[in-house]
């Protein structure tokens, strides 16, 4: 599989291009700069502007076969000279249109800056002072980061919910986009809990979608800022909490994915396992449910279907004590004594399902 560039590899490149032309006076078609991954990327250079005391010119994002919202986005690089009060020989990096600004804490920039994170930052002054050093220019330059676009493109993104506001992110640790998506949803997950901590969360309460967390809202009145998704990994999750130094985390989802958890899958996308009617089944079982019943269940498509099973047999209230018990076993079990963690599961169709003895206790903790 191919892979991409980072948006700050671009902004990096633009903005060694464009410094390149406003110090040398040169169009320029092409830049090469050197990645942290140690790959050398060379873009062509799009829009070139060259004004009075300034150039601008951009770098089109390549993705590679990754399914980036970005990909073929024009990030632009303004570079003009400082003014004499900013004085030195500084590289001053901003953002203009379409670059969002840090408005929560816990993120790689603090609250108010512009959301180009701390390595785009380093590769667009590390490129920026090459060019200076080349033509020997010993006064400052203004590098001011730009993505027409940017704001309606970040509103398909993490972004609002993580406090960026106003635009997407620079951002890239390697420079190199690789084409796949579990690292960039468990860096999301990571930050949201980094998050919840810094702003004084005692608790770490966790959903694996949006229904969860609107059912939270729903029944519990829950402000929904406070809680973060984590999509299928659970235990990737618990993990990133527990080294976060949270002590304490409530897991509530939909029973279709937490059945999973009851029989120690700690990955409950449907391509690591499936076997929702199993684990069912052994909670009907240990409630006392007929053969028949047993049989239903193993057959039914959904767990939605299983519950009404449980429903007519009478036994929904054991099985769903009994599969709390067991989600919360395997969470306990993952967490090794590094958090105390609660569960609540519940159905579209039934809401409600059960919850272990502190669970509602951990959503009222405020901080």
């Amino acid at each position: 599989m191919n892979k991409g560039f980072t948006t700050g590899s671009c902004a990096a490149a633009a903005g060694k291009a464009a410094a390149y032309m406003l110090l040398s006076g040169k169009k320029k078609d092409q830049i090469e700069v050197n990645t942290p991954a140690g790959i050398k990327y060379c873009p062509r250079i799009e829009e070139t502007e060259m004004g009075d005391g300034y150039v601008s010119c951009a770098v089109r994002k390549e993705s590679g076969d990754d399914p980036d919202i970005t990909d073929g986005a024009l990030i632009f690089a303004k570079v003009s000279y400082c003014s004499e009060d900013e004085g030195g020989s500084n590289v001053i990096i901003d953002g203009g249109r379409g670059v969002g600004r840090v408005t929560r804490p816990g993120l790689d920039q603090p609250v108010g800056s512009v959301a180009i994170n701390s390595v785009p930052r380093r590769m667009i002054e590390a490129e920026v002072r090459q060019v200076m050093e080349l033509f020997d220019h010993a006064t400052g330059l203004r590098v001011e980061i730009s993505i027409p676009g940017g704001e309606e493109l970040a509103a398909k993104t993490f972004n609002p919910r993580l406090g960026i506001e106003g635009g997407i992110s620079i951002i890239g640790t390697t420079g190199i986009v690789e084409p796949m998506s579990t690292k960039a949803l468990l860096d999301t997950i990571k930050v949201e809990l980094r998050q919840a901590k810094e702003m004084g969360q005692e608790v770490a309460v966790v959903s694996p979608g949006n229904y969860g967390m609107e059912f939270m809202k729903a029944e519990y009145d829950y402000d929904l800022e406070r809680a973060v998704k984590c999509s299928n990994y659970i235990g990737d999750t618990i993990d990133m909490a527990a080294d976060l130094g949270f002590k304490k985390m409530l897991l509530c989802g939909h029973v279709g994915k937490l059945i999973k958890v009851s029989g120690g899958i700690m990955n409950t996308h449907s391509m690591e396992a499936d076997c929702r009617m199993e684990l069912m089944a052994a909670a009907a079982i240990r409630s006392g449910a007929s053969e028949k019943a047993l049989r239903e269940i193993l057959d039914c498509v959904s767990t939605e279907a299983a519950i009404e099973v449980y429903i007519r047999e009478g036994i929904d209230k054991s099985c769903f004590n009994y599969i709390c018990e067991r989600i919360r076993f395997f969470l306990e079990k993952r967490a090794a004594g590094r958090l105390d963690i609660q569960c609540i599961i519940y159905s579209n169709q039934y809401g409600l399902l059960g919850k272990t003895d502190k669970a509602e206790e951990f959503l009222e903790t405020r901080c």
